[in-house]
Formats: C-alpha cells, structure tokens, sequence
C-alpha cells in the first residue's frame, strides 16, 4: 500500500507554529548525508569484508521488501522498531566529529545517534513509497533532559507520528508534551518553529 499527501503537513508539530524557510542549504550536513545517500546506499558490495560496505544495506532492503504490502501504520511502526533495535553510539566515537549525519549504510554499520535514527527512518520510508513532503526530520529541545534531539515527523491522516529512537511505539505529537521543535527539515525544505 503506497501512501499518498492527500493534504499539507499540518502546521502545529508539537503545538508550535511553523514558518518556511527558503534555502536548505545552510545545513551542510544534511545536504552531504542526501549526496552520500545517493552514491553510497546501494545493495552492493563484498559481506565478508569488515570494514564499512553497502552489503550490510541487503538486510535493509530485505526487510523493507517485507513491509511493501502492509498499512501504512504498520509499516510506520515496524520501521521505527528496525532502526530503534540498533545501538546509541555518539559521532564523536563513531567519526571523531562533534556532528556527522550518517546515511542509511553508515547507520546500519555503525550505529549511531538520534539523528542517525531519523534519517535511516526516513530513507526507509522514501524506499517505501512515502512523500517527501510528508516526512520532515525535527530537531529539537528535550525539555525533560534538557538536551538537544532528533526525530523523525510523520505527516498521517490529520496528525503528525513521531518516530523517536527513545520511544519504541509511533506515538501522536499530541501525546509527546516535552519536546519544544526548534527546526524541520526534508529534502526539498525547512521551516523554523515558534512557539504559538
């Protein structure tokens, strides 16, 4: 079952209002992990090898072969259990970078952190056949750790599924009382968020 936007991402992700932005380029992070998408996400590659290849993207490809006929709720929750099975790894262990946003291939090798998360989650979901412009990644405030944090925003029949790497169920935004957006973004698009 392919998901179709049948209407706009609504606007009050978290109960905060958004304002569009104009140029995705100003985060350069983002831009290098959609480049590296697109030139290392590929099911190909040696799997007895042990340094980092695009085998290790077989299994992923595998299982979201598995999901092409479910409802999208099910699709939604059994991505979000997938990547949340991999361990919580910082950047700075990972590549020695206060902040790198691992694709897809990266993240299936060598874990990663909450934004790792979010983007595995929603290049599973583009694989899937979902929108871009219904799948936003939100970083924002954890008002509770008072942390910084990612996830990924799901735009779904007149609400927003959040799925996070700290929470193993796809929840509704309304449920989630502790997280302040400060941006989105998707491929095409970013928006600041300000409170109403």
């Amino acid at each position: 079952m392919l998901p179709t936007s049948l209407l706009a991402f609504p606007a009050d992700l978290f109960g905060y209002q958004q304002v569009e932005q104009s140029d995705t380029q100003v985060f350069n992070q983002w831009i290098q992990a959609l480049e590296r998408h697109l030139r290392i996400d590929i099911p190909e590659g040696d799997c007895s090898e042990k340094h980092l290849n695009s085998c290790h993207l077989r299994n992923w490809l595998a299982f979201l072969a598995t999901l092409r006929k479910l409802p999208g709720p099910e699709q939604l929750n059994a991505v979000n259990r997938y990547a949340n099975s991999r361990d919580y790894v910082l950047d700075i262990d990972n590549y020695g970078l206060e902040d790198y946003w691992a694709v897809a291939r990266e993240f299936l090798y060598n874990n990663g952190d909450c934004e790792d998360y979010a983007i595995t989650k929603l290049f599973s979901l583009r694989w899937l056949g979902y929108p871009e412009e219904d799948l936003r990644i939100v970083v924002l405030q954890d008002t509770n750790l008072r942390i910084p944090h990612a996830v990924l925003a799901v735009a779904s029949q007149h609400d927003i599924k959040i799925l996070d790497n700290q929470i193993q169920q796809v929840v509704s935004h309304r449920d989630i009382v502790h997280y302040a957006p400060v941006y989105s973004i998707n491929e095409q698009h970013w928006w600041i968020h300000l409170p109403e």
